[in-house]
């Protein structure tokens, strides 16, 4: 190669390295993400190409762009539900009317009444009682999962399954491909043989791009019968939450179930996530309206169904957490088992701790991730100069996802506090306004802390090595 061509390679890779990075600024400022994430992906893209563009594509989206005309079927379906929401919302106290109107401003159906809610505070109540209403189950069946684990009881609600599919009822089962990757198509070729219909959320390889979607998970729990009765809660459908097959290691959670119109929420949840997953859809029209959302009598209960995930222009649970935290005036009790909040969330906590609000926080004392629990730490002392109180619960593992502020708002959901339930995953959360819920949920925080120890600690006294550990941790927030 001549002396010209030895001098010109450099400035056309320098060129082609100016373009790219160039372009590779462009792409990621129409993303509109926080500066800080802005400018340390550029330098990951820009500079190590060959690691960073697989590592973008897998964890970089923040959106899922579901198909607008299926999320609008089960809109539309819904639709003529409107006629006595209003009453169920006159119901509220006024000052918790206008986190009624956030929900709605987030995608949230209006509030529904309730004729009864049950709390299930371990997962064998919790399959006795599933176990029994799919038994019941006269039209249909829609159970969504994250994890469905094939084993005791797994089999046992399989098997149930399978029983109202053989007498005819539409039963439609749907898990998220990586919670459920356990679950083999041997174990649900019986459901799949007595008519059931089985998907699976997002899996990696499904259709074109999906890996680059893989990160979007729905972390859902949701049972559905008969339009009527509904379950949702942090209970997954597997041995660990049993006390018959783990004993005393078995994880403390709490489901709630419900009885009414407020299921029509949980519906409307499944039916989008369906549709999305298949692209079949369901019988829609009159005699679809009436099958999928039957009305009942009302019921003395107020319940909103809130589901959050990255399909939304904004999440919604995190800003309705932000508000409610913001409205307390007395307490502010929350349980996760999962701990790596944002910075906006952490900022509400410790404001309303500030303010005066009895904030705690119960959390286990360790889960069944090491990662998370290193990263959890790191957050605590700043909490805790705030003057939010943190317990730690266990063994065993608390796995429930509640809140209760003041004494007429309660939340049951299946969202963690942390990062990747506030933006990533597909979550829900029913949203109980006054009655006797907010108070039972109370009483149930502090018999758990009956099993809980004040954290004293403080993080920054730590030996260093802990402390470097957690630094690190907290590196993966966004993905914790």
């Amino acid at each position: 190669m001549d002396l010209p061509a030895l001098l010109a390679a450099p400035a056309f890779l320098w060129t082609l390295e100016a373009l790219w990075v160039a372009g590779v600024t462009l792409w990621l400022l129409s993303d509109r993400r926080s500066p800080a994430a802005t400018l340390a992906w550029i330098m990951v893209l820009a500079w190590l190409p060959g690691v960073g563009v697989p590592v973008y594509l897998l964890l970089g989206p923040r959106r899922l762009r579901r198909r607008h005309g299926r999320r609008a079927l089960a809109r539309r379906l819904a639709e003529p539900l409107r006629a006595g929401l209003e009453a169920a919302e006159a119901r509220v106290a006024p000052e918790r009317r206008g986190l009624i109107a956030l929900a709605r401003s987030l995608d949230a159906l209006p509030p529904q009444t309730a004729r009864s809610l049950a709390l299930f505070t371990d997962g064998d109540a919790t399959f006795d009682a599933m176990v029994a209403d799919i038994g019941a189950a006269r039209d249909h069946v829609h159970l969504e999962l994250y994890i469905f684990e094939p084993d005791a009881s797994g089999a046992r609600v399989r098997d149930a399954l399978i029983e109202r599919a053989r007498a005819g009822v539409a039963v439609r089962l749907l898990v998220d491909a990586a919670g459920s990757a356990g679950l083999t198509d041997r174990f649900l070729a019986p459901l799949r043989a007595a008519g059931g219909e089985v998907a699976r959320f997002n899996p990696a390889f499904g259709r074109f791009g999906a890996a680059r979607l893989f990160n979007f998970r729905s972390h859902r729990k949701v049972l559905v019968v008969d339009g009527q009765v509904g379950f949702t809660g942090g209970v997954n459908v597997s041995d660990d939450h049993s006390r018959r097959a783990r004993g005393r290691a078995a994880w403390r959670d709490t489901q709630l179930r419900l009885e009414g119109n407020a299921v029509h929420g949980l519906q409307v949840t499944f039916l989008e996530d369906w549709t999305f997953c298949t692209g079949r859809g369901v019988p829609g029209g009159e005699a679809g309206r009436a099958r999928w959302f039957p009305v009942g009598p009302q019921g003395p209960e107020t319940v909103q169904i809130l589901a959050s995930g990255p399909d939304q222009a904004v999440p919604a649970l995190a800003p309705f957490l932000h508000a409610a935290l913001g409205a307390a005036q007395r307490r502010a009790w929350l349980t996760s088992p999962y701990f790596v909040p944002d910075e906006p969330l952490q900022a509400a906590l410790a404001a309303a701790a500030r303010r005066g609000v009895d904030v705690r926080l119960l959390l286990p004392r360790r889960t069944d991730s090491r990662l998370v629990d290193a990263a959890a730490l790191t957050y605590l002392d700043a909490l805790a100069d705030a003057g939010v109180r943190v317990a730690h619960h266990g063994p065993p593992m608390i796995h429930a996802k509640t809140a209760v502020f003041d004494d007429d708002l309660a939340l049951v959901g299946t969202a963690n506090l942390d990062a990747r339930s506030l933006k990533l995953n597909f979550e829900v959360t029913a949203v109980v306004y006054g009655g006797p819920l907010p108070g039972r949920l109370a009483a149930l925080f502090e018999a758990d802390l009956a099993h809980a120890t004040p954290r004293r600690d403080r993080e920054r006294a730590s030996p260093w090595h802990r402390r470097l550990l957690g630094s690190a941790a907290r590196l993966l927030a966004s993905q914790l």
